[in-house]
């Protein structure tokens, strides 16, 4: 009994030092910078398989999405602009890719939902997005709808909506990092970015 009671302590705190090891606001991330490698970090597919970042970065120039969650309606909305923008970065010749909290089974939901084309991936545990600098707290109000988009997986932070252009090696070439989650890149710009690094 004490040692199971141990191991819950011990596990109570080490979640709640990793939720104040994160930036308290969206205003206070670090993320990481033009010209920084991404980290080859392993996410999960819709399918709940295991794909390394740096097999799909190695493939062809990515435009690489973070999204909140298939809850958020500023996101959906995002994402299916994205559709809407999506023939031409195919034609310059990226591939898109975007990630969230939310568990494999919640994108599958979202993909269907939103009739997207492109590759979806589950950061839940925010490995990634902390790795990246653009995790922080979240709001309290947020827990219930967090937990709930991972399977349980995250109740303790979210990551700002960002775009990022990476090159074949997994450096960053250009960046677009939007700490009020109401606004984000426009196509047209996004689009430019994209023609210009090609």
């Amino acid at each position: 009994m004490k040692k199971t009671l141990s191991f819950v302590l011990l596990t109570i705190g080490l979640m709640v030092n990793a939720q104040n090891d994160l930036p308290k606001s969206a205003t206070d991330v670090a993320p990481l910078l033009i010209g920084e490698k991404i980290p080859n970090i392993t996410l999960k597919t819709i399918d709940n398989n295991s794909v390394s970042l740096e097999t799909l970065f190695s493939k062809k120039k990515t435009v690489l999405v973070f999204y909140r969650g298939g809850w958020c309606p500023y996101c959906n909305l995002h994402l299916a602009a994205l559709a809407e923008a999506e023939k031409e970065l195919l034609d310059l010749g990226y591939q898109i890719i975007a990630i969230s909290p939310d568990s494999p089974k919640n994108l599958k939901a979202t993909e269907e939902k939103d009739k997207i084309n492109y590759l979806l991936l589950s950061d839940s545990t925010g490995e990634l997005a902390k790795a990246m600098g653009i995790a922080f707290q979240a709001p309290g109000n947020y827990k219930t709808i967090l937990a709930k988009g991972s399977d349980g997986m995250n109740s303790t932070f979210l990551p700002i909506p960002s775009v990022f252009i990476v090159n074949l090696a997994g450096k960053i070439d250009f960046e677009h990092i939007t700490p009020d989650y109401k606004h984000r890149i426009s196509n047209d710009l996004l689009v430019a970015a994209a023609k210009s690094l090609k």
